[in-house]
């Protein structure tokens, strides 16, 4: 009894404490996973994920289904392996369409057992919010909701209203049964209206002010027509920018390449996301719990969009050719009339970015950051130095404008961009 007690008893706490299986070889249970996960992020990632099939297999649970020499010797060189027949390589590089693996003979016995120690750690299980249980708790059954307590509010507010209402009623019938008069009759003064209207000099003041009034709020309204500072669609894919552009710090031009050589900066083709997202099907679980928790988004089922748009088989790691067009809503919108290059401005300006976009590493959803009016891009001209540092197209007319303008540095409006014909054409 104690035996089975204790068996038990152990059996619970390595299920607590997350435990490696028994499966996993001693030499793997006492390696660092800490340097296992480096390696793997640098080397295995691209390929590889612990719990899922990507370009090669799943790898978790690899030590139960290979014996670890074999391992080694596949780590090192796996084409080696494959080509000395062993029987094992061969159908592993068949049934994964014949890839081939990178070779690694820098890493040694000690750098995969850390590799190993990794990937056969046990799957996370989700992380939840117990912080944001209790408000979760107080928005739905777990007391009485803002509604409820509002239309109590408002049965007290009618209720007392009619018991006002019929004291009044009962005291002016009591005045009236023992001939007490409710109100004086005052003499009638002439109406505010009329002693308004006979005064000249409020009626001429008043109209004035209401012309103001009336020209500045006309004014206000017609100058913001066609203004969408601040605009930010709903987009049929979620995409965060916070995310990619800041905390992976993916260059803004290598999904807009199209800025660098064009007038318009491009939609980015589906095909730009699956150049990573073929790899990364599920965020990190903070990720997730984030996304969730502080902008109500689902980052995982926004890949599966993704994956649905562009017709990708994760299964079959492979394109079925059943593609869905996305209708991404457009946020910057000039009119017809105006004419804007980004290649201008981008390579021979070397404007950044976020001097007309705002700081979209921080935008969880892109919006439109500036207004986009004449008045703001003539200020951006008169304000912006002209860089002309290794390019010698300027150098003459650089020299020639200095000397007219008397100026070191000339601004874009000294080099023509105040002239309608620049835009306007």
């Amino acid at each position: 009894m104690f035996l089975l007690l204790f068996t038990f008893t152990t059996f619970a706490q390595d299920e607590e404490e997350g435990g490696y299986g028994d499966y996993v070889p001693e030499v793997v249970v006492n390696a660092d996973d800490a340097k296992g996960k480096e390696l793997f992020n640098s080397l295995c990632a691209a390929c590889h994920k612990r719990y899922k099939n990507a370009t090669g297999p799943a790898l978790h649970k690899v030590t139960d289904r290979r014996e670890m020499d074999w391992l080694y010797k596949w780590i090192v060189n796996s084409q080696e392996l494959i080509k000395s027949g062993d029987s094992q390589a061969v159908q592993l590089y068949e049934e994964w369409n014949k890839v081939a693996m990178n070779a690694y003979p820098q890493l040694g016995e000690e750098d995969i057992n850390n590799i190993l120690a990794y990937v056969e750690m046990p799957k996370p299980e989700p992380i939840v919010d117990v912080a944001a249980a209790p408000a979760a708790d107080a928005q739905g059954g777990g007391g009485i909701s803002t509604e409820i307590v509002l239309g109590l509010l408002a049965v007290v507010l009618l209720v007392l209203s009619v018991i006002l209402y019929l004291v009044n009623k009962t005291l002016n019938r009591f005045a009236e049964v023992n001939g007490i008069p409710v109100r004086a009759d005052k003499p009638k003064g002439k109406p505010i209206w009329v002693a308004f209207a006979e005064n000249q000099f409020l009626v001429l003041v008043a109209v004035v002010f209401l012309l103001l009034a009336v020209a500045w709020g006309g004014y206000g309204f017609l100058m913001q027509v066609g203004v969408d500072q601040g605009y930010a669609p709903i987009q049929p894919i979620h995409y965060s920018h916070r995310i990619h552009a800041g905390e992976n710090q993916i260059e803004c031009k290598y999904c807009h390449s199209s800025a660098r050589v064009s007038k318009h900066s491009g939609i980015p083709s589906l095909n730009v996301c699956m150049n990573c997202h073929k790899q990364i099907a599920e965020v990190a679980p903070e990720t997730q719990a984030e996304g969730q928790k502080e902008y109500g988004v689902d980052y995982n089922a926004e890949i599966q969009k993704l994956y649905e748009a562009t017709g990708w088989d994760t299964s079959t790691q492979s394109f079925t050719g059943d593609t869905k067009p996305v209708k991404w809503i457009r946020i910057h919108n000039l009119p017809d009339f105006a004419y804007f290059n980004h290649s201008q401005h981008v390579t021979v300006g070397q404007i950044d970015c976020q001097t007309c976009h705002g700081p979209v590493e921080t935008y969880e959803i892109q919006k439109q950051y500036a207004p986009l009016t004449m008045g703001w891009c003539i200020n951006c001209h008169r304000e912006t130095n002209i860089k002309v540092e290794g390019n010698a197209y300027y150098e003459k007319i650089h020299e020639e404008l200095s000397k007219k303008y008397d100026v070191d540095q000339l601004t874009a409006a000294e080099m023509g961009g105040l002239e309608c014909g620049k835009c306007h054409y």
